[in-house]
């Protein structure tokens, strides 16, 4: 069974990584430094999987009744957030990457939901819409 990519997710998470692409670019203008790379696709990789499981719960609380729609959407955030929570707080007590580029690399789900009538084209061509 063939199963079918949402082409709102794929133009959001494309969006994300091509933010990404452009950012690390712009990083390696100005520094050569590991660390913050590494917590660029740290946040990079956060961006995509929140992306993944908000579509997920959203999909999965609009099947359901009003009430139980808010709260499993609810709860589904509250694991998004402290997920993102525990991997900072990692991040700020070890020196494995850097949090303030991984914080940039999460935002990335904002910029390409900014971007989102760009990504749309890109998505209708790719799928065929």
């Amino acid at each position: 069974m063939k199963s079918k990519i949402d082409p709102t997710l794929f133009g959001l998470c494309l969006g994300i990584v091509l933010y990404g692409i452009v950012f690390q670019l712009v990083l390696l203008f100005f520094s050569r430094e590991v660390s913050y790379s590494a917590g660029l696709w740290i946040g990079i990789a956060l961006a995509v999987a929140g992306s993944i499981h908000m579509w997920w719960s959203l999909n999965r609380g609009l099947d359901q009744a009003a009430k139980g729609a808010a709260r499993t959407v609810g709860a589904n955030s509250l694991i998004r957030y402290f997920v993102l929570v525990i991997v900072m707080a990692v991040l700020i007590y070890t020196d494995f990457a850097n949090p303030i580029f991984a914080f940039c690399g999460y935002m990335g789900m904002k910029m390409s939901a900014y971007m989102n009538p760009w990504m749309r084209k890109v998505s209708s061509r790719v799928f065929r819409i």
